[in-house]
């Protein structure tokens, strides 16, 4: 069932929303996630639904943590659609029951951080069932729109829609939409750039990608179990001992499929992780032993920009180097401006790539398409089924 075919007119809407947004002390820093959830939302409402909306922020572990409060969400989202939003500060219970049952056409409640509770993330399915026929109660019918955890066997988002009427929300449809154009018959030529701090997140999709993709760049703390495995000297760099062998095959794999991987030839290092480290670029193939990659070079950086405006079909997950330092922001930037310049269709793949884009300046609009859901995007790609979207139907 559409969203538009759901009969929300007078009736109370469980809407699960992505609202997992970075904090610093106690601050939102991208509220990239929240603006995301907003049409969805204003559509339900000008129906004449009243919500009660859910998500999580964080891992919990199912222990409520002060700092992972939905709090900052609360205010922000009552800023952006210029109405209240009821924040009763507990995921369940009699105060969360009494406030549910008092809602109006038009009047939204936020649940406190979903993860609070232990049984939402519980791999006991019964447990989990339980949980969601506590959350069924509070509405009529629901909606998934939270993309960035439709990867999960949770309570809310995998249970609860198989208990009520529901649809997906216009985010989750329109991630479903971009992510077939990237594997379904792709714009070529099809380029990927992966980055980010560990190989191990990506090796599912690197592998499934080499069967897909006419270029792959690979950045971020992760190349360097890829410089490890061509035998070059990575100092103190982050490296993943135990995968070389696996990088191995997958560069070798690479080679025998025509897939042209594209690797850094030069490297900014440091002596330790810190924000006002030294900068040096050093070839790639000479990393002092006493010092560690935190950026790719200018020349690679370059490299990886003229590969990435040559595509038709780009799909971009993880930083380049640790942008949150100025020093080391500038091959993500680089990338990030490429992206700009793609004739085709350019897609960031959530997470810290979503972040470090807004963070270095650059416009949503910048680009084709910017996910909510770097992990749930990842799965997609890797042709895995996303219980959540399962559930509804997709």
């Amino acid at each position: 069932m559409s969203l538009q075919d759901l009969d929300v007119a007078g009736k109370r809407v469980f809407l699960r929303c992505d609202l997992n947004v970075p904090l610093k002390d106690g601050a939102i820093t991208d509220d990239g996630r929240i603006r995301a959830s907003l049409p969805t939302i204003k559509i339900l409402l000008a129906a004449g639904a009243s919500l009660v909306i859910a998500a999580h922020l964080g891992r919990p572990k199912g222990e409520v943590k002060p700092e992972l409060s939905l709090a900052p969400a609360a205010k922000r989202l009552s800023e952006l659609l210029a109405t209240p939003v009821i924040f009763p500060g507990e995921v369940t219970g009699a105060k969360v029951t009494s406030a549910a049952s008092a809602l109006q056409p038009g009047e939204i409640l936020l649940l406190e951080n979903i993860r609070y509770s232990a049984a939402e993330t519980s791999k006991d399915e019964s447990e989990r069932h339980i949980f969601a026929q506590e959350l069924a109660a509070l509405a009529d019918v629901y909606v998934g729109d939270g993309f960035g955890a439709v990867h999960r066997k949770h309570a809310s988002v995998y249970d609860l829609p198989q208990l009520l009427p529901h649809a997906a929300g216009t985010l989750v449809s329109a991630e479903v939409e971009v992510l077939k154009k990237l594997t379904i018959d792709p714009a070529r030529p099809y380029g990927v750039v992966l980055g980010g701090a560990k190989v191990s997140d990506k090796i599912g999709v690197i592998a499934t990608l080499l069967n897909k993709v006419d270029v792959m760049a690979i950045g971020g703390g992760m190349v360097f179990t890829f410089l490890a495995a061509q035998g070059r000297e990575i100092g103190s760099s982050l490296v993943e001992n135990d995968l070389i062998p696996t990088v191995k095959e997958l560069i070798e794999k690479a080679e025998s499929s025509g897939v042209r991987l594209i690797l850094p030839t030069d490297i900014v290092v440091a002596p330790e992780f810190k924000v006002d480290a030294p900068a040096t670029t050093v070839s790639a193939d000479a990393i002092p032993a006493d010092q560690m990659g935190l950026d790719i070079g200018p020349d690679s950086a370059a490299a990886f920009a003229a590969a990435i405006e040559s595509c038709q079909t780009v799909f971009w997950n993880g930083p380049m180097g640790v942008f949150e330092f100025p020093n080391f922001a500038h091959g993500t930037k680089v990338v990030a401006e490429a992206l700009t310049k793609v004739s085709g269709i350019s897609v960031v793949g959530g997470g810290d790539s979503a972040a470090a884009v807004r963070a270095l300046g650059f416009a949503d609009s910048d680009f084709g398409y910017i996910s909510t859901g770097g992990g749930a995007s990842l799965e997609y790609l890797e042709g895995k089924e996303l219980p959540g979207l399962r559930a509804l139907d997709l």
